[in-house]
């Protein structure tokens, strides 16, 4: 009785021992390098020692490890702070990670691996088993949703704020921001994409309504000038053709006296240059004397209004006179003469500007006006050519000023005077008498000027609405054709409807400045050899 309940226990220990020997060889016969913890002598050693998982654990990937020995490729995909576990078939003696900025991994028991997103991007983490296989993953580290939903949510929060009203969306992709709808005018597309910007990189996809027209501004120039002057001479030249035996004459030097020559065997001659205002000769006394008493006064009066329009920011220039010819002498050398050559220079009524709305509804005005004569009266003669000088009027500033207001923005008052005396010495002297030894000249300039400027903001004339025009005193005459000279007519083109939005680099694009106008005319010139020479334009 006794045997047979031994050999009973006997069988039952064995039954045991062949089931957990297995688990027990395994357990013990596959260390984690780099991963083992190692038992304190003084203390006892526990049974199985884990350590504990990460609070975050985003999912649980079953990896089963087979008895191949060939390398084998998995994908795996990790979001940035949160954790993912590699559950596996065969216990592992190796981990290895090859960048470690990206990702971390670590063995949480012999058949587990934690892997933690670290930054967004890509690395391979390798393990090895207790056969020696290898297994590769790819592991994918993606960007935290919670970061970039709190990111988008601050964006549309700021859009929603600073433009109220304008249908905006943002959306990323990536490190991307997209920013689609329609916003009121460029200004508010740049805000836009100043605050998206604080998401990432931003593609603007926005559409602008098309701003109204510009405003066209019409500006006014009056020049208004008043020249005066008063001019006073006297003087007196005495001359002999044989009073007393004597030829000779008497003068100050002022006024040109006449010219007495002797001539052999008769009356001497008398050259007369300039007559003045009086002459007088006595032929019983051979005397006689050419007085210069004169008052001359001068009047000018010229107002000049030039208009023009231009858009707002752009310049416009406004001309009305002509152009007058003068000679430049080239080439000239030693013993030679050299090429004369006409050019033409401008003159009449000049005004350039240009005008600026600003954000106060003002208008802020470049303008340079200018009004320029010919000067015959202060002309030089060169190789010939009698060239008359420039009068030269000309303003140039810079003012801000508000629609349909005036500014004078240039005056001038010039009085001026100039007295000439001359005399002979001693007998000018002489009370009564010496007044027919002397001579005076006295001129008095009087200059007033104003210049003002008017700007305007202005809009086309309707269709269909009469615009004046010069009266013209005779008439022109009738049309040699009736058929109408514009084709096609714009009433029946059929144009269309302008659109009421579009992409914003398309209207960056179709406001940019067009190409400078030049409108300036070639005037030819010619040349010829000699300092006599001269040409037409051609």
């Amino acid at each position: 009785m006794k045997v047979r309940t031994r050999d009973r226990f006997v069988g039952l220990s064995v039954l045991a021992f062949l089931f957990c020997a297995p688990v027990l060889a395994r357990a013990q016969a596959v260390p984690i390098t780099g991963r083992a913890s190692t038992p304190n002598p003084q203390e006892p050693a526990p049974k199985t020692q884990t350590p504990p998982p990460p609070p975050v654990v985003q999912t649980v990937l079953q990896q089963p490890v087979g008895p191949a020995t060939q390398d084998s490729a998995n994908d795996l995909s990790v979001t940035v702070g949160k954790s993912v576990v590699l559950d596996l078939a065969r216990p592992i003696t190796r981990i290895v990670v090859g960048l470690g900025d990206f990702a971390e991994a670590q063995a949480v028991s012999p058949t587990q691996v934690l892997v933690n997103g670290k930054t967004p991007g890509e690395t391979t983490l390798i393990l090895w088993d207790t056969s020696g296989a290898r297994q590769f993953f790819n592991v994918t580290v993606r960007a935290s949703t919670f970061a970039t939903h709190d990111q988008l949510e601050a964006v549309r929060r700021q859009l929603r704020t600073e433009l109220p009203g304008q249908d905006v969306s943002v959306t990323t992709e990536g490190t991307n921001v997209y920013l689609r709808g329609t916003v009121a005018d460029l200004n508010s597309s740049s805000r836009a994409v100043l605050i998206a910007s604080t998401a990432g990189k931003v593609v603007n996809l926005l559409n602008v309504k098309i701003p109204e027209p510009e405003r066209q501004i019409l500006l006014k120039v009056r020049f208004a000038s008043v020249d005066r002057t008063k001019e006073k001479q006297l003087g007196i030249n005495l001359f002999s053709t044989g009073f007393g035996n004597t030829i000779g004459g008497e003068s100050t030097g002022q006024f040109s006296p006449p010219t007495v020559s002797p001539t052999v065997g008769g009356s001497p001659t008398l050259l007369i240059t300039n007559q003045l205002n009086l002459f007088a000769f006595y032929p019983g006394l051979n005397l006689g004397s050419t007085i210069e008493a004169m008052e001359q006064r001068g009047l000018l009066e010229s107002l000049a209004e030039p208009n023009i329009l231009a858009q707002n920011g752009k310049q416009a220039s406004f001309l009305s006179g002509g152009e007058y010819p003068f000679p430049m002498v080239q080439g000239a050398g030693v013993g030679g003469s050299g090429a004369v050559t006409i050019m033409f220079k401008e003159y009449g009524i000049r005004l350039s500007f240009i005008a600026t709305i600003t954000p106060r509804n003002t208008i802020r005005l470049q303008v340079a006006p200018e009004v320029s004569a010919l000067d015959f009266a202060d002309a030089v003669e060169i190789a010939g050519f009698v060239e008359p000088a420039i009068t030269i009027r000309r303003v140039k500033t810079e003012v801000e000023i508000g629609d349909r207001q005036s500014f004078a923005i240039g005056g001038l008052l010039n009085k001026t005077e100039n007295e000439t005396f001359e005399k002979i010495p001693f007998i000018g002297d002489i009370p009564i008498l010496g007044k027919f030894f002397q001579s005076m000249s006295r001129t008095k300039d009087d200059t007033e000027l104003i210049v003002i400027v008017t700007p305007e903001l202005v809009s086309p004339v309707p269709v269909g609405t009469d615009i004046a025009l010069p009266k013209f005193p005779q008439g022109f005459l009738p049309p040699n054709s009736n058929t109408p000279m514009h084709t096609p007519d714009a009433a029946s083109a059929g144009q269309q409807p302008a659109p009421g939005t579009m992409p914003v680099e398309q209207l960056i694009e179709s406001m940019k400045p067009e190409t400078p106008l030049s409108s300036d005319s070639s005037s030819g010139s010619s040349s010829g050899g000699g300092s006599s020479g001269g040409g037409s334009p051609q």
